[in-house]
Formats: C-alpha cells, sequence, structure tokens
C-alpha cells in the first residue's frame, strides 16, 4: 500500500526567458533542498524505494519538459504532472514565469 511521508513545497521562476521548465525545475529544487530526508534510511528501505510525486502549477503547462523536471529529484521512481497554476508577471523586456511546486515522497508498505 502506498503510504504517502513527507510533502515539500517550492517556488522557482525564470526571471527573462518565460521558460516554464526552468521555473519548474527550479520549484522542485526549492522544494528539496530545503530539507535532509531520512525516512529511507530510518525505515531501511533504499533510496530507490521512494515513490517520488511531482505536481507544478505554470501558466503553461504544455510546454514543460516532464522528464527535465524528473531529473530535479535525486532518487526515487517519479511522476511528474504540470498544471496550470504559477503566475506570469509582464516586464518591460518580456515576462517573469513562476511556478509553484509540491513533491510528495511515499514508500510501498503494509498496513501495521
Amino acid at each position: 500500500m502506498k503510504r504517502q511521508l513527507a510533502i515539500e513545497i517550492g517556488m522557482g521562476t525564470d526571471l527573462r526567458g518565460e521558460d516554464s521548465t526552468k521555473a519548474a525545475v527550479r520549484a522542485v529544487g526549492d522544494a528539496l533542498h530545503r530539507n535532509g530526508l531520512t525516512v529511507a534510511d530510518a525505515l531501511g528501505f533504499p533510496k530507490s524505494a521512494m515513490l517520488v510525486d511531482i505536481r507544478v502549477g505554470v501558466p503553461d503547462p504544455a510546454s514543460v519538459d516532464l522528464s527535465a523536471v524528473a531529473a530535479a529529484a535525486p532518487y526515487g521512481a517519479r511522476n511528474v504532472e504540470a498544471v496550470e497554476g504559477g503566475l506570469r508577471v509582464a516586464t518591460a523586456s518580456g515576462a517573469t514565469i513562476v511556478a509553484n511546486a509540491v513533491v510528495s515522497v511515499s514508500f510501498d508498505m503494509e498496513e501495521a
């Protein structure tokens, strides 16, 4: 049974390139780099057993390279979804893209 053990939230931007993928990768990095998950070691699971679900909100979800976003998570089986969200902020030279990410870490575990 899939059991969620951690959830992290992050934000990333692409200030000038209007690149939703770049902003999404940065949002995942922001979510993951504020913690040191030791749950795999604590439970005796290899890090490769992590089930990592990533959802990123960006203004243009169809433009996101999901494999690039998945690569931002260093361990586990990754599932990535891009949905409409985030922000597109007009600037004098174009736009800034803001992405939000939710990263959930689960393991396949038996019920106690």
